[in-house]
């Protein structure tokens, strides 16, 4: 293997003596360069966003993940640059080991039935939640990774080099100092033998030596102070950018706080279609079940009572398709709109749609009402 002797012991060299400095600078014994004000507050900002941001990603992590293991296991295929394989939720799996239950015990039973009615809406509640999950790493958990992971170590790095860019003027400024007292000692103090000529010559050798050393001294710090000044310019514009990572963060925080909402909300109306559907009279509790044609009246019933005066008729974007559960309902399609209105008497969580010449109830939980 070639190594270059001289530049790993010219390095060696730079680092002792930037260990000398910053040694000296943390016993007060070496004067320190202070950095602009500004740029201060901009790195004291900096870290702070670095922080919380560390700390609302390892708690989101947490609530979206409870489990320590699974997290270890996405944190390896994750740095592994593999896809997570598709896990099943524990409400699916509840839900599946209750129609695997109903199937035992008889589907035809009391039992039996309640099984797999609340197995089936178990198994939609995981579902939304494994879509809520996704759709929260997409939107919330990855940019935040992507900052500590990337912009954040652009950062921290240009940082390091200013500080060794410090250490260097610093050290320039004390090399310069120590030569120009040396020159001052010597001019101060003449050689009183220096009539003689031997003694002379001796002696402005030494003073052009001294003069020459300042000169080098004065090169050095001005090379020194113009790479530190450049290298806190570079460090300025990406400290800068911090103000571009809030607005993103925020963006990100509201499409987070979206996916939750609309989480709650399927869950919200799922737990109120199987409290209809439990309450729901069957066969065998001595009921009488409606007939067809019982059920045609009562669908036209509903469509009678959309005749009476309406209020607050607007025009409604569906979020997600919903299926009827009976003739009064009317089935939507995620995306489409429709017009919706209330009638007086009406349960404040369901509207009347309408759809050209389809009318039906439709849960206010699927739709987001436009001006």
């Amino acid at each position: 293997m070639d190594f270059n002797v001289k530049k790993l012991a010219s390095d060696a060299g730079v680092f002792f003596t930037r260990a000398v400095q910053f040694t000296e600078e943390k016993l007060g014994q070496a004067e320190k360069t202070e950095l602009d004000p500004h740029l201060e507050n901009l790195i004291a900002r900096a870290d702070c966003t670095k922080n919380w941001t560390e700390k609302i990603l390892r708690q989101t992590e947490v609530l979206l993940q409870p489990n320590p293991s699974a997290r270890i296991e996405e944190f390896i295929y994750d740095k592994l640059e593999k896809k997570l394989p598709s896990k099943t939720t524990n409400a699916e799996l509840l839900g599946q080991y209750m129609l695997d239950a109903a199937a035992e015990f008889g589907p035809g039973t009391p039992y039996g039935s309640t099984l797999i009615t609340v197995g089936e809406y178990q198994k939609r509640l995981g579902g939304a939640e494994r879509e809520f999950l996704q759709s929260s790493a997409a939107a919330f958990l990855t940019p935040l990774r992507n900052f500590l992971e990337g912009d954040w170590r652009t950062i921290s790095k240009e940082r390091r080099l200013l500080e060794n860019r410090r250490l260097d003027l610093d050290i320039c400024k004390a090399r310069l100092k120590k030569a120009k007292q040396a020159e001052a000692k010597a001019a101060a103090a003449p050689d009183f033998q220096e009539t003689r000529p031997r003694n002379y010559v001796l002696s402005a050798s030494a003073s052009a030596l001294l003069s020459e050393e300042v000169d080098k001294a004065e090169h050095e710090l001005r090379v020194a102070q113009t790479e530190f000044d450049r290298q806190a310019e570079v460090t300025r514009l990406l400290l800068e950018g911090i103000s571009s990572t809030h607005l993103n963060h925020q963006r990100c925080l509201q499409e987070f706080a979206e996916a939750q909402a609309t989480y709650y909300a399927q869950c919200h109306h799922y737990m109120q279609d199987l409290q209809r559907e439990l309450n729901r009279p069957s066969s065998s509790s001595g009921a009488t079940v409606p007939s067809s044609s019982s059920s045609q009246r009562l669908s036209t019933l509903v469509m009678d009572q959309t005749q009476l005066p309406v209020t607050g008729a607007r025009k409604a974007k569906v979020l997600y398709d919903y299926e009827a559960h009976d003739a009064s309902e009317l089935t939507l399609l995620a995306d489409e709109l429709i017009t919706v209105h209330t009638v007086p008497g009406m349960d404040p969580d369901w509207l009347v749609g309408e759809r050209g010449n389809e009318k039906g109830k439709v849960p206010v939980t699927y739709l987001e009402l436009l001006s």
